[in-house]
């Protein structure tokens, strides 16, 4: 037995090492002996006659010559636009009411798309010797109909003039299973000159005929089982997405599915981001956060056109002036990209409090941010940065342990507190004392002026006293 497998693989490597050598004798002869001619015509691609295999079937031979032909024609695109463009006209041909016509006289109806879904090789037989195929007219703006609602792939479709409503739930993929109780299917029917609608009302299980410019809407309420979340990280023993309800998710529960906040939580930083496509880009800005694990969670990024058109209809009948305008399109631009809810989070896990009852929607993000232990102190000091928080310690013991004053300081009158939760500004030689973690300090500076500006100063003076005295000596002389 092994020496007739040996001698087996012997004749077959010296028949491979012959072909190789002389093709008249080879493989070429074999496949030629196996190759038929096949004819393409209509609406496709590219027509005329190519070989085909005896082996080949309608879609794989369809198939390779599309390829090739498409592999040809975008490879003379000489830029993006051209290339879409050719993109666009080489797939305008139907894959349905193909018509195959045999030297035999027998003529065929395939339907490729079908047999793309549903395997039925009724619509994809071997091709033989002369077969002809003709592909129809592309005329999806007229023979067409659309199915909608609850079906797997709802589109737009090439119209047949055997399609019945079966036919559009196979080629739409049937009932989406997530839907529940699905019974009707409306139809709308336009009339012929387009002004008068016709809606007819048929159970799933229809095989009513189709017309050209149907539109099936497969009616379902539609579900509400979907990917509800909320995204909670920072300071809690479970950072993620937590899974949520539509509408009836508490702050509580969310805070203690994310395992609660751990011993470094900064309750009074904490923040509930709510509402916008721009929360990804202002954690990150912000809290210099990598948000990389959690990227299809965010949906988008900033867009300043809708911003920009947001203002303007906030602005477009309002009385302000040009400077409280300046002011009021920083305000907005903040709410716009933040738009965060005012939280007490240190009641947010007390059962009785209105805080915890807070209702959580889907996209909101929940930041719990690290305690701090530090002051940042800025501007004229010698050396800026952090500085270790000390309870009880004035601004004067910051500016101190950040190098003292620089010599271009303003007066302590001048020195500001900057609240690291609401960035508030207030006076440090008011309140002096008010520095919490996370505070900032900043040191004005002095600028220094040169001559010629304290000149136009006096001389701007001097021109306004000098209207002064000229009203003065108007009214005096009027007296008189």
């Amino acid at each position: 037995m092994m020496k007739k497998i040996i001698y087996l693989f012997a004749f077959l490597f010296i028949a491979i090492t012959n072909a190789q050598i002389d093709d008249k004798l080879g493989f070429n002869n074999f496949l030629q002996a196996g190759t038929i001619s096949v004819t393409i015509g209509g609406e496709f691609i590219t027509t005329g006659t190519f070989p085909a295999l005896v082996t080949e079937r309608v879609d794989q031979f369809v198939t390779r010559i599309y390829n090739e032909a498409a592999e040809k024609i975008l490879a003379t695109a000489t830029s993006p636009y051209v290339l879409e463009e050719f993109k666009k006209r080489i797939e305008k041909f139907s894959l349905r009411e193909i018509i195959l016509k045999r030297s035999t006289g027998e003529i065929l109806t395939l339907d490729l798309q079908k047999f793309r879904i549903n395997g039925d090789f009724v619509n994809n037989p071997y091709m033989k010797n002369d077969d002809v195929i003709i592909f129809p007219s592309y005329d999806i703006e007229r023979n067409f109909f659309t199915i909608e609602g609850a079906v797997n792939s709802p589109g737009r479709f090439y119209y047949s003039e055997s399609d019945d409503l079966q036919d559009a739930l196979e080629l739409s993929r049937g009932i989406n299973k997530a839907y529940e109780n699905v019974q009707d299917v409306d139809i709308y029917r336009l009339s012929y000159d387009g002004n008068e609608m016709n809606v007819i009302r048929v159970t799933v299980s229809s095989t009513i005929s189709l017309q050209r410019g149907d539109r099936i809407v497969v009616v379902a309420d539609e579900t509400q089982k979907k990917e509800f979340s909320v995204l909670v990280f920072g300071e809690v023993n479970r950072p993620g997405i937590v899974p949520v309800s539509k509408n009836n998710t508490t702050l509580k529960t969310v805070l203690e599915n994310a395992g609660g906040f751990t011993e470094e939580a900064s309750l009074k930083r904490s923040k509930l981001l709510r509402g916008s496509n721009n929360i990804r880009f202002i954690i990150e800005s912000e809290f210099g956060l990598n948000l990389e694990d959690v990227n299809d969670y965010f949906r988008g990024w900033p867009n300043p056109l809708l911003f920009q058109y947001e203002a303007n209809t906030m602005l477009r009948m309002s009385t302000l002036t040009e400077e409280d305008t300046t002011f009021f399109l920083i305000d907005e631009q903040i709410r716009q990209m933040i738009n965060d809810a005012t939280i007490d989070f240190t009641q947010a896990l007390d059962e009785n409090s209105e805080t915890s009852k807070i209702k959580i929607r889907d996209g909101d993000v929940i930041i719990i941010p690290p305690k701090l232990h530090s002051v940042y102190v800025y501007g004229q000091v010698g050396n800026p940065g952090i500085v270790s928080y000390s309870e009880g310690k004035d601004f004067r013991y910051y500016i101190k342990e950040a190098g003292g004053l620089g010599a271009l300081a303003l007066d302590e009158d001048e020195i500001m507190i900057i609240k690291g939760d609401s960035k508030e500004w207030i006076s440090a030689e008011d309140f002096p004392n008010n520095i919490d973690p996370g505070d900032f300090i900043y040191i004005p500076k002095d600028p220094i002026r040169s001559f010629d500006y304290h000149i136009t100063k006096l001389t701007n003076y001097l021109s306004i006293i000098g209207s002064i005295a000229t009203v003065i000596i108007l009214v005096v002389q009027l007296g008189k």
